[in-house]
């Protein structure tokens, strides 16, 4: 069994209350290694179809994200983990330093950060003749700015240890019909490699994984059929795939490996 090093380390997790998200599974993968939790989220409200939530698709996957994080706090009772779990909006400066209030309040320090929150269009006005203002100000606001004034607070009051993780898309280099979404996502890689530099001389990683198609609750079946083939791996990546590149990053194995992206897709978008 691998010691990655990690118990009794403080990680802060955003996005986190979608049951089958990439947050969820990040925290119970780090709460097996006996890492002590600050697990933030917010509601999204989009309209879905309650009757459709029984089955992968648009529906479930807004329905979890309107939803809150009862899911993963049931896990990690059962699992007698030490956790903090917050509703808070990371694109607002002012909950940001709230957030990290509340985590020094709670364990004095915080040690890892997987800024795992993200937005996109729910209404496909994410093409070069569709794009509104609205829209570029909304995506940026959570995916770059929000994960800037993350990084930001716990650079200022960094500890003896610290891992920046931040979860970009395997096609935000070239990204049609998804233009801001990549866009930002792009941004974000830019920031790690960027920022990998000028923290380097504290001993913190900036590192970002980059996951393909991931059956995170939003993939029915049709679209299902379209894309596995498109991934040379011949299957779906799971949100555990991308939780265990998280958990290596995060520790200490991964010491001087800084300013990646590592794609997790299967070959996908290589």
């Amino acid at each position: 069994m691998v010691d990655y090093g990690l118990k009794g380390k403080v990680a802060l997790i955003t996005g986190v209350n979608n049951p089958q998200g990439i947050g969820a599974a990040t925290a119970l993968a780090f709460a097996c290694e006996g890492v002590r939790l600050v697990l933030v989220y917010k509601k999204v409200d989009r309209p879905f179809d309650q009757d459709k939530t029984g089955k992968n698709g648009v529906d479930r996957y807004y329905g979890a994200n309107a939803g809150d994080a009862a899911f993963v706090e049931s896990r990690l009772r059962e699992m007698n983990a030490e956790y903090l779990i917050l509703e808070s909006d990371i694109s607002n400066e002012t909950a940001v330093k709230e957030i990290y209030t509340a985590a020094f309040r709670r364990f004095g320090r915080v040690d890892i950060l997987v800024n795992n929150a993200a937005t996109d269009d729910e209404n496909g006005l994410d093409t070069i003749e569709s794009i509104t203002g609205a829209v570029i100000d909304d995506t940026f606001a959570v995916n770059v700015r929000g994960s800037l004034l993350m990084i930001r607070e716990l650079v200022k009051h960094r500890g003896d240890y610290g891992r920046i993780i931040n979860l970009s898309t395997d096609a935000a280099q070239t990204f049609a019909g998804q233009i801001t979404y990549g866009a930002s996502k792009a941004t974000l890689e830019a920031l790690t490699r960027s920022i990998a530099l000028e923290v380097a001389k504290y001993g913190i990683t900036v590192n970002s994984v980059a996951p393909g198609p991931t059956q995170t609750g939003w993939i029915d079946e049709a679209f299902e059929q379209v894309v596995v083939p498109l991934i040379p791996m011949g299957k779906l990546i799971r949100p555990e795939d991308i939780a265990d590149t998280i958990l290596f990053l995060a520790s200490e194995k991964a010491g001087m490996l800084t300013g990646q992206v590592i794609k997790v897709s299967g070959g996908h978008a290589l």
